[in-house]
């Protein structure tokens, strides 16, 4: 094989990871809009008390979870046939790690709707006001991190934690004031507790966005850093 050829078949290889990858990439941003989706569906569903959208939520984590077994047997075929190293390799990688968080949110966004569903027509014991900011403060945070992992932006990845411990502090407020209602009105501990579990999914759904940020992190570095400690 001459040099030419040598290098043709290089660039042909090149080529061919850098297109399977890209379609790897945009079936992780379809995934992460299904995310938002679902959330804000089911935050909606509590605040309008609307258990059809709550079921349609539940439902359709099923194509959530079937995604992301897609993208992941998507990743071993390009390990298998390409071989990646070093930097490309922490993508694909970092891209694998990526979807397991992604698929565990929407599975919390589900058990928000299933809550909605256990609820059935009980009315809220207080009005919503700090789940509803957790709700939108979660989204933001997903798309800013799914856009740290497009631009490979280590920085922008970073910027995600300080935001988390915002979500942490609405949590233990949200905790807090509910433990309260529930001392001085025991009545009204059931209803109480579902909002304490709607409030905890949404926590979670925060760690699982800091965890995406600590992979583009490692994908762009090399690096293994812990965001929030």
């Amino acid at each position: 094989m001459t040099l030419e050829e040598g290098a043709s078949m290089e660039s042909s290889l090149r080529a061919r990871y850098d297109r399977t990858f890209s379609g790897i990439v945009d079936a992780i941003l379809k995934m992460g809009s299904m995310i938002e989706e679902a959330v804000q569906n089911a935050i909606n569903s509590l605040q309008n008390r609307d258990t059809a959208l709550a079921q349609e939520v539940v439902e359709r984590d099923a194509e959530v979870n079937a995604l992301r077994f897609e993208i992941e047997e998507a990743c071993l075929a390009l390990i298998a046939t390409q071989q990646p190293a070093a930097g490309d390799l922490r993508a694909v990688i970092a891209a694998m790690n990526i979807v397991v968080d992604l698929e565990r949110m929407g599975d919390h966004a589900s058990g928000i709707a299933k809550t909605v569903i256990r609820m059935g027509d009980q009315p809220l014991l207080k009005p919503l006001i700090d789940i509803p900011r957790m709700a939108k403060l979660a989204v933001e945070m997903l798309r800013g991190s799914l856009k740290a992992f497009v631009d490979v932006d280590p920085e922008a990845a970073q910027a995600i934690a300080p935001r988390d411990e915002e979500m942490d502090f609405l949590y233990r407020a949200i905790f807090e004031e509910l433990v309260e209602i529930m001392a001085r009105n025991p009545q009204g501990v059931e209803r109480a507790t579902y909002l304490l579990w709607t409030a905890h999914n949404l926590e979670r759904i925060g760690d699982r966005v800091t965890n995406i940020a600590e992979r583009v992190v490692f994908m762009s570095t090399g690096d293994v850093e812990e965001l929030n400690v």
